[in-house]
């Protein structure tokens, strides 16, 4: 007996949770259910054995879907993962037919059916419901199936979901008949006494812990401060400083889901065009869609809202089990009406919370969990919950968006292609929308999900989240088209200055090296018989030069274009110049000194 029990105490395949992965399972209740999801396509008519057989055989490759959960008495350390040794594959999948006529509207009703029940937490967390039926769905064959899955949170996020995708499917039509894992033979369940000797002797294996976390959090918050000061930065938008809005109530049970479908390369043009990033183009549709539906209530806050974008911390490590995240908030420039200068604006504001996020270290804001004590937290999200407390606040946040990236290659289930993937995540009192994007073999997904109170018509906001790419899309191409026409129609004496930055980008693309660790945005002013204005984003690929103004340089240079032909040739230099007046400074010193530096680094070079 004192044999087993040791080994209960030090089994290694009896893990406890993470401080982050605790906070999915400790706010869950009847009404926030903390499961991610998602709805694969299939093309053809995939047999339900053919499935259920490709899952028995390489279920071994994801240990956590044969786990469970166990408890700690009186909550006094966080649960701990355990196999389960009455694991039932069929106990966590089902099969079901799409009611007739079999179009898009039942399948998004039946999936949002689906996602509105909790799982069982006495078994593995997860189920995968097989759908079948799918006659009515256009650029489908008749008889294609649907896929609906659920993992809780606790076990996975989004990248590690992404991750599972290449365990499931084949990457060619033939599939992959592998050999299935050895017999699944768990050990019991460990008692809780063994749990409780478990805890404490983590705990005595590491008591500094809290005063270790303590003073990296301390440390990274000190030098988060110092760069937001030495880089002249806007303070990043802070917790609870979000305006009030219909999206952040009380929820209810019954989820509400929807998707709306983009081509990939298209978003890629408008990215390319913009010189920005692709989820700076995904916030955007997001955020006119947004405002679009709130104006249509009359219900928009002044103030912009506020989206949290998760922050994965996983990716070198390639996990496949547990939550590798922190969280970056921007602000969505909701309160702008037109599309382009929107589009900068939330460009702008994801920099300066990327570099805040950065120096403040995403492992250390995800640790920070680790150090709220086990039944306090349990205690605290249910008190939370049960006395409605997300209503005497300002929201945390409005909404959260999360983009996450997946195979550009078409993916196979037992040579059934796999035609779309959509993406499904959690609401919560407070929160009662999150929008996940997923792209996928050229397309990519936009999902949101809400519940019966904060989005009843979710129809229509998925319908103004394609209206609002389109909009984006032609107010790009009309600015395209615009800039190009006005580099055409240039006089001959804004050359000089054309083909001084031109000059430097080419250099800073070849060269990368020389922008490592700089950031910033900054905006000269070429004074001149043509005036003109070009922004430099030190974020960006070749410091991010093209024409255009920016809303809130670091710093701002005016200078004639004469006088950047000197400066080129090595005639003068940056400080000479601005001693003799030539150029002039407004903003940030130190970042404007910084930049001159950088630009000092690129040989001289002639100018026609």
């Amino acid at each position: 007996m004192l044999g087993n029990f040791l080994k209960q105490v030090t089994d290694p395949r009896i893990k406890p949770i993470s401080g982050m992965d605790a906070t999915f399972l400790y706010i869950e209740s009847p009404t926030n259910h903390m499961h991610v999801g998602g709805v694969a396509i299939i093309e053809g008519s995939l047999k339900y054995e053919d499935f259920r057989a490709t899952i028995a055989r390489r279920i071994h490759l994801i240990p956590s879907l044969r786990k469970r959960l166990m408890y700690v008495p009186m909550s006094v350390d966080y649960p701990y993962w355990a196999d389960d040794p009455a694991f039932d594959l069929d106990m966590h999948m089902s099969r079901i037919a799409l009611p007739k006529p079999g179009s898009w509207k039942e399948l998004r009703s039946v999936a949002s059916k689906i996602f509105s029940e909790p799982l069982d937490k006495s078994r593995p967390l997860w189920s995968f419901t097989f759908i079948e039926g799918l006659d009515e769905i256009s650029q489908l064959p008749k008889g294609s199936v649907a896929i609906v899955s659920k993992i809780h949170h606790v076990a996975i996020d989004g990248m590690a979901g992404a991750g599972i995708l290449s365990i499931m499917f084949d990457m060619t039509p033939q599939p992959f008949m592998d050999k299935p894992g050895d017999s699944f033979k768990p050990d019991p369940l460990p008692n809780e006494l063994a749990l409780v000797a478990r805890s404490t002797l983590g705990f005595a294996k590491n008591p500094l812990k809290f005063p270790k976390l303590l003073t990296e959090a301390l440390t990274s918050t000190v030098k988060a401060g110092f760069l937001t000061r030495a880089k002249h930065l806007e303070l990043p938008t802070a917790p609870f400083t979000a305006p009030p809005s219909p999206l952040n109530g009380i929820i209810s049970a019954r989820r509400k889901w929807n998707t709306a479908i983009l081509d990939l390369e298209r978003v890629k043009t408008l990215k390319k065009i913009m010189e920005c990033t692709l989820n700076d183009v995904m916030l955007a549709i997001c955020s006119a869609a947004l405002r679009r539906y709130l104006l249509d209530k009359k219900k928009l806050p002044k103030k912009p809202l506020v989206a949290n974008v998760p922050v994965s911390t996983g990716q070198a490590t390639g996990a496949t089990e547990g939550n590798n995240l922190s969280m970056m908030l921007v602000q969505l420039a909701t309160n702008i009406d037109d599309p382009i200068e929107r589009l900068e604006v939330i460009h702008e504001n994801t920099i300066r919370g990327k570099t805040y996020q950065g120096a403040l270290g995403a492992k250390t804001l995800s640790n920070m969990a680790e150090v709220v004590p086990f039944g306090v937290a349990n205690q605290a999200s249910k008190l939370y919950s049960r006395f409605h407390l997300s209503e005497m606040h300002n929201p945390v946040f409005n909404v959260t968006i999360t983009n996450v990236p997946g195979p550009q290659i078409p993916l196979y289930l037992n040579g059934h292609k796999l035609v779309s993937i959509m993406g499904m995540a959690p609401i919560i009192d407070g929160m009662g929308l999150i929008i996940t994007i997923f792209s996928y073999n050229g397309r990519i997904t936009i999902s949101p999900t809400s519940d019966a109170n904060t989005m009843p018509d979710i129809d229509v906001f998925t319908k103004y989240l394609l209206e609002s790419a389109n909009e984006l899309e032609e107010a790009i191409l009309k600015y395209e088209k615009e800039r190009d026409k006005e580099d055409a129609q240039e006089a001959p004496e804004k050359a000089s200055s054309d083909a001084f930055f031109l000059k430097i980008k080419e250099y800073l693309k070849a060269h990368p090296e020389i922008l490592a660790g700089n950031s910033g945005l900054f905006q000269f002013n070429i004074t001149g018989p043509s005036p003109s204005t070009w922004r430099v984003d030190l974020d960006k690929p070749g410091g991010g030069i093209r024409r255009g103004k920016v809303r809130s340089p670091f710093a701002t240079f005016s200078i004639a274009d004469e006088h950047l032909v000197l400066i080129a040739k090595g005639d003068i230099d940056i400080p000479t110049a601005f001693i003799q007046g030539r150029l002039k400074v407004e903003g940030d010193m130190n970042q404007a000194m910084n930049l001159g530096k950088l630009l000092s680094k690129v040989p001289n070079f002639e100018i026609d």
